[in-house]
C-alpha cells in the first residue's frame, strides 16, 4: 500500500445492483474496493470478480464497500450494458457495479483518469477517501484481506459482528 493521494471519482454512465449511483462521497467513512474488469476477461472472471464476492462476504458492508467497474476498453460492440446485466445475472455478483463512461472507442473515462492498464486491476481507497492501492492482476487473498484490515484498524477499533463466532474461534473467557 504505496500510494496516498486522493482518490479520483468515477465517471460512469449506469449503475446495477445499486438503488442510486455511488460516488466516493457518499462511501467516505468506508473502505472501498474497486474491481475494474471486462466481462470478457479471463483473469477477471476466474480471479478479479470472485475475489471481490469473497471481500464482499468477509467484511460488513458498513466498514468495506466493494464496487464492480465494468471498464472497456475492447470488443465494445460485445459487452454492452444489456449484455453486463446478463452476465452479473448469471455469475450471481450482487455487489454494485458502475460501467465507466465510454470515450469513443478507446479508453472509458475512469480508466483512463486512474492510468489503468489493463483488467482485473484491484483499487483500495482508504476510509479517508485516498487511493491505497493500485494493482494490475492477481492479489493473494490472505495479503489483500490483511491489507483491508490495516485500513479498517486505521479507523479505529471496528463494530462487533452481529453473528456469533465461527466454531473453533476463541473468545474472551471461552
Amino acid at each position: 500500500m504505496l500510494r496516498c493521494r486522493p482518490a479520483l471519482e468515477w465517471r460512469t454512465s449506469q449503475w446495477f445492483n445499486a438503488p442510486e449511483p455511488l460516488d466516493l462521497t457518499a462511501l467516505r467513512g468506508r473502505i472501498v474496493m474497486v474491481c475494474a474488469f471486462q466481462m470478457l476477461c479471463p483473469g477477471c472472471v476466474s480471479h478479479g470478480l470472485p475475489q471481490a464476492q469473497r471481500v464482499r462476504e468477509t467484511f460488513r458492508e458498513e466498514d468495506v464497500a466493494v464496487i464492480g467497474l465494468h471498464t472497456v476498453f475492447e470488443h465494445h460492440d460485445a459487452m454492452t450494458p444489456t449484455a453486463l446485466k446478463a452476465f452479473l445475472h448469471e455469475y450471481r455478483i450482487a455487489f454494485p457495479v458502475a460501467v465507466d463512461e465510454p470515450n469513443g472507442v478507446g479508453q472509458p473515462h475512469t480508466m483512463r483518469r486512474y492510468a489503468l492498464e489493463g483488467t482485473p486491476t484491484t483499487i483500495l481507497i482508504d476510509s479517508e477517501g485516498r487511493l491505497r492501492r493500485q494493482t494490475l492482476g492477481d492479489i493473494p487473498d490472505l495479503q489483500l484481506g490483511a491489507e483491508i484490515m490495516a485500513l479498517i484498524g486505521e479507523r479505529g477499533p471496528a463494530a462487533p459482528r452481529s453473528e456469533p463466532p465461527a466454531s473453533g474461534v476463541c473468545t474472551p473467557g471461552g
